[in-house]
């Protein structure tokens, strides 16, 4: 019995480490820097040839340069991924600067591949998150300078500046490619259109209703 109880408790170690392995494996050299042009189809980008590796590989500048926010939404994201940053590939980590004008905000989104945690640097937002079906539970706080909000990976989330500046803030986010799916944009801006019955009946509207918020994307 004893030796059975410790097969089963060895068989779910094993397991455990697996399915963690298989979420984000440990790097097996020193660096993989993206090769966009390889014609290797691999999840993430292929490795370029290390000897032709350089310290531009690994490089960005202009994080300090404020983005343009004269849009409909008041904000900007610079985003620093592994499209940046070829050196990043496969290390996990990436980075964005988001500007934000007075009252703007960056608007409900996710990131399907990576957890965020949300520096501000200056001026104040308001951030929230969604939690799953079927609670939906909105977590909300106001953060001034300084302060750091985490958002849980895949969850629906946003901010919005509730200053009367302008307000800046880093996020860094735990993949070098975390993906983002704006919620309005997916669901009135697909190509091809998502049926305006569907959309009425999802969102509880008029056909017409949802056709008229379709044409704004």
């Amino acid at each position: 019995m004893a030796k059975h109880f410790l097969l089963l408790n060895l068989i779910a170690v094993v397991s455990f480490c697996f399915v963690v392995l298989a979420f984000e494996p440990s790097p097996l050299q020193d660096f993989c820097v993206a090769d966009p042009a390889s014609p290797v189809k691999v999840n993430g980008l292929a490795c370029k040839e290390p000897k032709s590796v350089n310290a531009e590989d690994f490089y960005f500048s202009g994080l300090h340069l404020a983005g343009n926010t004269s849009n409909t939404f008041g904000s900007k994201v610079t985003a620093v991924n592994v499209a940046q940053v070829p050196g990043l590939n496969t290390l996990g980590i990436s980075l964005a600067r988001v500007d934000y004008a007075p009252w703007g905000i960056n608007p409900p989104h996710t990131h399907p591949r990576a957890t965020e945690i949300l520096t501000v640097l200056e001026g104040s937002l308001q951030v929230g998150f969604v939690t799953s079906n079927p609670e939906n539970r909105l977590i909300t706080k106001v953060l001034n300078k300084g302060d750091v909000f985490v958002f849980p990976i895949g969850l629906v989330h946003y901010q919005r500046n509730v200053g009367y500046g302008n307000a800046v803030a880093i996020a860094a986010l735990s993949s070098q490619n975390p993906g983002v799916i704006s919620i309005a944009n997916a669901v009135f801006g697909s190509e091809p259109a998502i049926e305006t019955d569907i959309l009425a009946k999802a969102f509880q509207i008029d056909e017409s209703i949802a056709a008229l918020i379709q044409s704004k994307f």
